[in-house]
């Protein structure tokens, strides 16, 4: 399901306040690419309910129709997050930054300059690179092919959908794989402890994203749980209580 007939407060900017003890520690949660907040949504809810003041952006390019993928350069989505970022940053004590898929190389983007202001990040099938697709190579299909098919509601669980786009934007694919590009380079810079979520089966990415994320960053705490029963977007699948209470468990420890 696209995003055509999505509940637009699904689909838009969102975020809420927390309470009692835990109201000063900030948890940003980023989506992937082509999905929307609606992916993160029940995520934040949980924390939220928890106490967590929580904030989930709509990257740009996203929540609208899919050729406005194709007019953003891929510096508008860490743009983005560092604006959510800094306003949790002025708010609260202690900042966490959660990311699926592109939302986790995102937010490894992030990390490569705000370690020291971040007391953990939470990935979850985060990407870093396409095997055999250096950015070079996309934007050269990018001149031929402007759409291409969805890799979006990669979920095990029947009915469900983030609310993404129906396809891939090849323009948009070229400037997230330049992102990736010069987050890896720099992925030595990441020191934050790291809890990070890999689905067993994942039909969008390969575990070598994994690998490479757990081997090449610069954090020395690093958590990896294996998800057995989700797909790609496991924050919606059956494990999705496995993510929201081991990362719970990871946000307490930290904070």
């Amino acid at each position: 399901m696209g995003v055509e007939g999505a509940p637009l407060e699904l689909i838009r900017d969102w975020d809420s306040p927390g309470f009692g003890s835990k109201k000063n520690v900030g948890v940003l949660l980023i989506h992937g690419f082509t999905g929307s907040p609606a992916g993160m949504r029940p995520w934040a809810e949980y924390l939220n309910k928890h106490g967590y003041t929580v904030r989930v952006p709509l990257l740009p390019g996203h929540g609208t129709k899919v050729e406005d993928l194709n007019h953003v350069k891929w510096q508008e989505w860490p743009a983005k997050v560092e604006s959510e970022l800094t306003i949790l940053l002025q708010s609260c004590e202690k900042v966490f930054i959660c990311g699926l898929s592109m939302g986790g190389g995102t937010t490894l983007n992030i990390a490569t300059r705000y370690s020291r202001q971040l007391a953990g990040i939470i990935l979850v099938n985060p990407m870093i690179h396409v095997k055999f697709v250096p950015h070079q190579l996309a934007w050269i299909i990018s001149r031929f092919q402007k759409l291409r098919d969805s890799v979006g509601d990669d979920i095990k669980k029947p009915g469900v959908t983030e609310y993404g786009y129906d396809h891939r934007p090849a323009v948009g694919v070229y400037q997230l794989l330049k992102m990736l590009s010069y987050t890896r380079k720099r992925l030595h810079d990441v020191t934050v402890p790291v809890q990070l979520f890999h689905s067993v089966e994942d039909h969008t990415l390969p575990v070598t994203n994994t690998e490479i994320i757990l081997k090449e960053i610069g954090s020395r705490e690093k958590q990896r749980i294996e998800l057995i029963n989700s797909y790609h977007v496991a924050t919606l699948d059956y494990d999705a209580e496995i993510i929201f209470e081991n990362s719970r468990v990871f946000i307490e420890a930290h904070s």
